[in-house]
């Protein structure tokens, strides 16, 4: 049953100016380290100060948190980054729920790949397409509409709601780490990533790792006075890909659907500089993933163990062992604490917006900002529009239904977490 506060505010969510916001967030060409990232923080500054939100919007001290022990990465060049969070003035004895999101996206890769501009969204029936239309603008517009039509429907929050945009996801979290670090907290968070009608409720946890493995380099000619680098890189590869199969065994329950519940992907490999030169380096760069509940330390032990144990058994490369090193992103595990609230809220919420059952749980196998909120004894999910399985790719879209249903379902999360002034309502997390 719900509320008349409830249903008033279901009521005010209005469908048309939801898809026009995605639309032009879509447009926005906020590829991640770009201008254009910092561009969309400032105009979603105003969105939050038009809903009659407390702004605080500032530039990151970027030297400052690359210098801190816990730093999570970057691989994104980039020479400046905002961070943006909008608090309603609402509030007295309630909880605060964070609503995140990002506002980066991926560079769309070949343009010729796209049915048009990527950053031109194109509607098909019911479906947006675009880079960033499902990772995750469409979150960003749920987010907004929710608040929109809370503030229309004229209710008071007896707690607070605080949007959390951040910059800087897709390469380790440096937004919503700084964020923290400012001191913004809440008692429980939702992102709004793309769930595809499921609560996300833990994350595996990714490692940018790199291998330089050295040859020796020589005249094409006379290749046998030199020791090829792709050639010693290959004993390595074949034991990478035996650590990977020993780690995916007996995955967590969350994670068990997958195939491969924590991926070890090479995906970049670079040697040599002369086409009838013997390589005299290999580098190898890639992910590497981190089990639920494993220290990101540890696994980059096991991870070492495994390569210096190849370069053992190998003659070359036990006289010349390949090198490790960890740039780039640098994604912890994160979960919700077991029979949480919050997934109870957001689960009976989506059934009462959608009037269909509550959604299944599961977990992630790719890193997101949810550890950093846990990190931080903030319980957090994700639930938002969209399928992952196409994100970063030339089909990326995302349906206008779903998004809708995402901000219906987020405006009863809202409500039932923080409560109202107007009812005697429980608070939430």
């Amino acid at each position: 049953m719900l509320t008349d506060e409830e249903a008033a505010a279901l009521a005010a969510v209005d469908e048309e100016a939801l898809g026009r916001t995605l639309l032009e967030l879509v447009s926005v060409p906020s590829v991640i380290g770009s201008s254009a990232e910092s561009e969309l923080q400032h105009q979603l500054a105003g969105r939050l100060e038009w809903l009659g939100m407390e702004v605080d919007l500032w530039s990151l001290d970027l030297p400052a948190l690359r210098a801190e022990p816990d730093f999570p990465g970057t691989e994104a060049p980039r020479e400046e980054a905002w961070g943006l969070v909008g608090t309603t003035p609402d509030g007295g004895d309630g909880p605060t729920l964070i609503l995140n999101g990002h506002v980066d996206v991926v560079p769309p890769g070949d343009p010729a790949a796209w049915d048009g501009d990527p950053f031109v969204p194109r509607v098909t029936g019911d479906l947006v397409h675009g880079r960033g239309a499902c990772d995750m603008k469409a979150g960003l517009a749920a987010h907004l509409a929710a608040l929109a039509a809370i503030r229309s429907a004229g209710i008071r929050l007896r707690g607070r709601v605080a949007a959390h945009f951040v910059v800087g996801e897709e390469d380790g979290g440096l937004g919503a780490y700084a964020t923290l670090r400012r001191g913004h907290r809440g008692d429980a968070c939702v992102i709004a990533e793309p769930t595809a009608g499921t609560l996300i409720t833990a994350n595996a946890g990714a490692l940018t790792f790199r291998i330089a493995v050295p040859g020796r380099a020589a005249h094409g000619s006379s290749r046998e006075q030199g020791v090829s680098a792709v050639d010693a890189y290959l004993p390595l590869h074949r034991a990478l890909a035996a650590l990977e199969t020993g780690r995916n065994r007996d995955p967590d329950p969350l994670l068990a659907e997958y195939p491969i519940p924590y991926g070890l992907s090479v995906g970049t490999v670079r040697a040599g500089d002369w086409a009838s030169s013997v390589p005299g380096l290999l580098v190898a760069e890639g992910r590497f993933g981190v089990r639920l509940g494993e220290e990101p330390t540890d696994a980059r032990a096991e991870f070492e163990r495994c390569v210096a144990e190849a370069c053992a058994a190998d003659p070359w490369l036990r006289d010349h062992p390949a090198v490790v090193s960890w740039p780039g992103g640098q994604f912890a595990s994160g979960r919700l604490p077991e029979g949480h609230v919050l997934a109870d809220v957001t689960g009976s919420a989506y059934a009462d917006a959608t009037g269909r059952p509550r959604p299944r749980r599961r977990g992630a196998t790719y890193g997101s900002d949810l550890r950093h909120y846990t990190g931080a004894g903030i319980p957090t999910l994700q639930y938002g529009p969209g399928d992952i399985t196409v994100a970063h790719s030339d089909r990326e879209h995302v349906s206008l239904r779903e998004t809708v249903e995402a901000a219906r379902t987020l405006v009863l999360t809202v409500l039932r977490t923080v409560g109202t002034k107007r009812a005697d309502m429980p608070a939430g997390p």
